[in-house]
């Protein structure tokens, strides 16, 4: 009984409310009405003329209001504004005893694409007649026409709107494709994205060139780009690469392990990647980017900072899809993924004893120089033996001799 009683409450309560919302619209558009309603009484009355001129920069523009003798005003009292600013007395000049005009030299670009607002008022101020202006310039060319495709699967293009860019009225930019040899010509339809620029999401041919341009008009004339010829699979870049992963190599302080996965959208394609890493330290805004890290999906990196946060992005370049010969496109960077390189240890009691973890690093260091002294003097598949060993430590107490021999002739 309560549930039925709650719901009859309920809906009453939502009756109550809808009538109340309809009649707070109904009078909001009463007082629309009524705002407009001086206006709309004189609006049969007066007229200016031209309505609505479309213009190129620099034009001149003579507009002229006309007012019916039923409003019993004279056109002496008229006065103008653009934009609502008021226009100098000086550019109007009185026609007949209802008829006023105004001159405009040297006209600028509109100010907003709906055009610039003209307006004849009465002298107290009341809207009388109005006018949209259109000042712009043709469109030029469209310039730098650039297309690529996301794993073969849609097609998307970039232009410039020329070299002056602007037009300063409502400019309609269409791309335009049609398979090379034979098919109908297609608009792409989607152009949410950024300026100048449209989506083509699907249907899309492989292993067939397109020819791709970009036609631009407006009330002042129309400009075609030149014609792009492509196929799909020439200009096909990719997702970044999944599961990158930065870790530490050992305790080595100046290396990090970086590692990460291949497209997977294009796994089932012919194709060899590249890739390209870059990283930063923390602190830094400066990215240090490998160009040659092959098409292997890990890396190590060298001569880092000991004790540092480094951030690591990598991105891929799926080269020759199919055969393909062109360069690809590069993929965007993947998100940066962060590590650190081991701190260096320091002693920081007063004894000269090299505690476990400090031995431990210059034993590391030790057996780095070793390593490196080997590769240059030894060759080939050479045995790692205490001999050498000794061999390279009579050779490093010759060169720390010599060092410090240096040393003390510079200061003498």
């Amino acid at each position: 009984m309560d549930y039925w009683y709650a719901r009859s409450h309920q809906h009453d309560k939502n009756r109550v409310e809808s009538a109340r919302d309809r009649q707070m619209t109904i009078s909001v558009i009463m007082l629309f009405f009524v705002a407009l309603l001086p206006y709309a009484l004189t609006a049969h009355l007066a007229v200016i003329s031209p309505q609505d001129p479309v213009l190129r920069i620099g034009s001149s523009l003579t507009a002229v209001c006309t007012v019916s003798a039923e409003l019993e005003i004279t056109a002496r009292s008229l006065y103008w504004t653009l934009n609502g600013r008021r226009l100098a007395r000086n550019t109007y000049r009185v026609l007949s005893p209802t008829e006023s005009s105004v001159t405009l030299h040297q006209l600028n670009g509109s100010l907003q694409q709906s055009g610039d607002n003209l307006v004849c008022h009465r002298s107290n101020g009341e809207v009388l007649a109005g006018s949209c202006i259109y000042v712009g310039s043709p469109p030029e060319k469209p310039t730098n026409l650039t297309c690529w495709s996301r794993n073969t699967k849609d097609l998307s293009c970039r232009w410039s709107p020329g070299s002056q860019g602007e037009t300063f009225i409502n400019t309609k930019y269409v791309l335009k494709y049609k398979l090379k040899w034979y098919g109908k010509e297609k608009d792409c339809e989607d152009y949410t994205g950024q300026p100048y620029m449209c989506y083509v999401p699907r249907d899309l041919a492989i292993f067939t060139p397109y020819e791709v341009w970009v036609d631009a008009s407006n009330q002042l004339g129309s400009a075609t780009s030149d014609v792009v010829t492509l196929d799909i699979l020439d200009v096909v870049t990719t997702d970044p690469p999944p599961d990158v992963l930065v870790s530490r190599v050992g305790e080595l302080e100046d290396q990090l392990s970086v590692c990460w996965g291949s497209p997977p959208a294009l796994k089932d394609y012919l194709f060899q990647a590249k890739y390209q890493i870059r990283y930063r330290m923390e602190e830094s805004d400066e990215w240090k980017v490998i160009d040659d890290a092959g098409n292997q999906t890990s890396c190590q990196l060298a001569g880092l900072r000991a004790g540092t946060v480094y951030f690591v992005q990598v991105r891929c370049n799926p080269v020759g899809i199919y055969g393909s010969k062109k360069p690809g496109i590069w993929s965007d960077w993947s998100h940066s993924t962060a590590a650190s390189t081991p701190g260096i240890e320091r002693s920081h009691g007063g004894s000269c004893d090299l505690k476990p973890s400090e031995h431990n690093s210059t034993l590391r260091k030790e057996l780095k120089q070793f390593f490196g002294w080997m590769r240059k003097h030894s060759y080939g598949c050479t045995d790692v033996s205490i001999k050498l060993y000794d061999q390279w430590r009579v050779w490093l107490q010759k060169a720390q001799k010599t060092h410090d021999q240096v040393l003390q002739s510079g200061k003498s």
